[in-house]
């Protein structure tokens, strides 16, 4: 290349043909196959999520049990003459279940925002 040219540079005067828009919003409003498919991971996701969370609830409350039925010390404690084991299964449930409940409904509408974050038609457009 001689010194005294300039680069080159690559003009595009129209876009290219046969690029097809899909229009997802409208294939999952209508229950096409890619909006079935799309609806159906939005739902297999959320199922997930449940099921994850509703497993770890399920070993904690089998934990405090088993936890109380092993360690002897737990067992005998006594707090304000309340046997210890039988106060942490009247007492931790209610926040146990509290806090997992929201995360649940945070998990699960970040997981719809992000459906239709994917569907949207418009992701070329500010908003």
């Amino acid at each position: 290349m001689a010194p005294d040219t300039p680069p080159r540079e690559r003009v595009v005067l129209a876009q290219r043909r046969g690029a097809r828009v899909v229009h997802t919003r409208r294939q999952v409003a209508e229950q096409s196959g890619v909006g079935e498919n799309l609806v159906r991971g939005l739902v297999r996701a959320q199922l997930g999520l449940a099921l994850r969370l509703g497993l770890a609830v399920v070993l904690i409350f089998a934990a405090i049990p088993i936890l109380g039925a092993t360690v002897h010390p737990f067992a005998d404690a006594t707090v304000f003459g309340l046997p210890l084991n039988w106060l942490v299964l009247g007492v931790a449930p209610y926040p146990i279940l509290y806090i997992t409940g929201r995360l649940y409904v945070r998990l699960a509408d970040q997981a719809e925002k992000d459906f239709i974050r994917l569907t949207d038609d418009r992701s070329g457009e500010p908003r």
